[in-house]
């Protein structure tokens, strides 16, 4: 059957419960209005309309599968977490904040993908990555990404 989903926006004197609803929505692994884990906003997502000549793709009990959309809701939300555990985050801005992920990380693969062609190399390595950031991002913001960016590579490597 269909769900209803509330989309009034949430007023100003939020009680405990749609607080909770709301945090749920954008948790890793809580059972949210989405049902999907964090990973989706409020709406299902649309089947292919019949006369199009796509087919969604059927599971053991005959019922559509939902279409998977990747997103960095789930890292976003952890981050949010550690840094301030008692803030939550709206939909929407959840949405530019991935907007914005996407932007930067394209924007960085696509200068280390021009290093490495002047480099005249076919591979990118974490030094790519690292001249692309110092390229990019300004001052204090690049120093700490690099910092954290070798953080993760010594990390990974050990």
């Amino acid at each position: 059957g269909k769900r209803e989903v509330d989309t009034t926006p949430p007023t100003t004197n939020n009680t405990t419960k749609q607080t909770t609803q709301t945090l749920r929505t954008h948790m890793p692994g809580g059972k949210g209005k989405s049902g999907g884990g964090g990973k989706g906003g409020k709406r299902a997502a649309k089947a292919p309309k019949s006369g199009s000549g796509k087919r969604a793709a059927n599971n053991k009990d005959g019922k559509r599968r939902r279409r998977r959309t990747e997103s960095w809701s789930i890292y976003i939300f952890k981050v949010l977490k550690q840094v301030h555990s008692e803030t939550g985050i709206s939909t929407k801005a959840m949405q530019i904040m991935n907007s914005f992920i996407n932007d930067i990380f394209d924007r960085l693969a696509t200068e280390a993908a021009s290093l490495s062609r002047i480099n005249k190399t076919k591979t990118l390595t974490s030094r790519e990555i690292q001249t692309a950031v110092r390229l990019l991002l300004p001052g204090e913001l690049a120093k700490h990404a690099m910092s954290e960016g070798m953080k993760a590579v010594s990390k990974f490597s050990s």
